[in-house]
């Protein structure tokens, strides 16, 4: 499985960190990372949102409400915020309670001083849609929202009745056997795992939105005022610290071990569970390339798939009205569902 493409260097002229640099800069530039063969479109008219605060566990939970009806949560990951689902709320916030929080140390929910482990970030992140007292809502997850959120949508079926994922945490490619079937993204994982290095490369030289984000589409980056937007809430290095952890996450080899275990349980739900799923994808993809695809419709039940072309990663920046009409359409179909159920 292949997340970063890391071509072959002379190292013995640079020091560690700068090699590991000169890798990541030459892949963002060969487009090899989160590569978005579609155009990204920037919408002339962006909407923006009013935040709402929680204090969970001490710290405040910021978060997008709009609207009125059944909930839709939007769940984003690394190293975005609300923001990514900025331009997608607006397909159900007519109809629909859309949510949309910021993770722990993300946007412009609280930086307390943490670790900002997956254990962290589930505890406050379920502890806040624990506070909504949520009944009959509907999940749309991204990233290392799709781990949180499956995680939550197993652990309590009476509050979530249906999930959309896309670039999600699914079999039969996650958790991660070995830093070896890596394949070209060992080197970076493993350079990020390694104490002071990653800190040079995520927190201090921040290739993470500078580069990896903004870069997703090489030939036609993101405008300077979108990524200034994702770039405000991690202003300086110790604020990047979310960036670096989730990274130091991914269980690659059983390791971090609490993550491997739910991520095996997570697929265990996503694959057996009978609540209607909604699996967007594009091509290459990174985590969900065609073979998971595959894989989820011959495998997962009462599963919907929908592709939508050439794109990488942060497809959100790529076919946000896609992505907007078709989770509309995909709810009002399972909400017709349910009614013909009860009569």
């Amino acid at each position: 499985m292949q997340f970063f493409s890391t071509p072959s260097f002379n190292v013995k002229r640079k020091s560690p960190i700068k090699w590991a640099l000169s890798i990541v800069t030459s892949s963002v530039l060969m487009g090899a990372l989160f590569s978005n063969a579609a155009l990204a479109k920037e919408p002339v008219q962006e909407v923006q949102y009013d935040k709402k605060y929680k204090t969970i566990l001490g710290q405040k939970m910021a978060y997008i409400d709009e609207g009125k009806g059944r909930p839709v949560v939007f769940l984003h990951g690394n190293p975005t915020s609300s923001f990514l689902w900025r331009n997608i709320i607006p397909y159900v916030s007519n109809t629909y309670r859309a949510i949309a929080p910021d993770l722990m140390g993300m946007g412009d929910s609280a930086k307390p001083d943490l670790e900002y482990t997956y254990s962290d970030q589930a505890k406050y992140l379920h502890g806040f849609l624990d506070s909504l007292d949520l009944k009959d809502a509907i999940l749309v997850v991204h990233d290392w929202g799709s781990a949180l959120g499956f995680h939550y949508a197993r652990t309590r079926p009476e509050r979530i009745s249906a999930i959309a994922f896309m670039e999600a945490t699914l079999p039969p490619y996650f958790p991660m056997p070995s830093l070896e079937a890596m394949g070209p993204s060992a080197d970076f994982l493993k350079n990020v795992r390694t104490q002071g290095l990653g800190e040079e490369m995520i927190m201090k030289n921040n290739i993470l939105i500078d580069q990896f984000l903004r870069y997703s589409n090489p030939e036609n980056p993101m405008s300077d005022n979108v990524i200034a937007q994702y770039n405000e809430y991690f202003p300086n290095e110790k604020s990047r610290q979310p960036l670096l952890q989730w990274l130091r996450e991914i269980p690659i080899g059983g390791t971090p071990s609490n993550v491997h275990e739910i991520g095996l349980k997570n697929n265990q739900w996503i694959i057996e569970s009978e609540i209607p799923k909604l699996l967007f994808y594009v091509t290459p993809g990174v985590l969900v390339p065609e073979a998971t695809v595959k894989y989820m419709e011959d495998n997962a039940k009462n599963i919907k798939t929908i592709g939508l072309g050439a794109a990488g990663h942060f497809m959100q920046e790529v076919y946000a009205d896609e992505i907007g009409a078709g989770l509309a359409q995909w709810l009002e179909t399972i909400n017709t569902q349910k009614q013909l159920t009860k009569h």
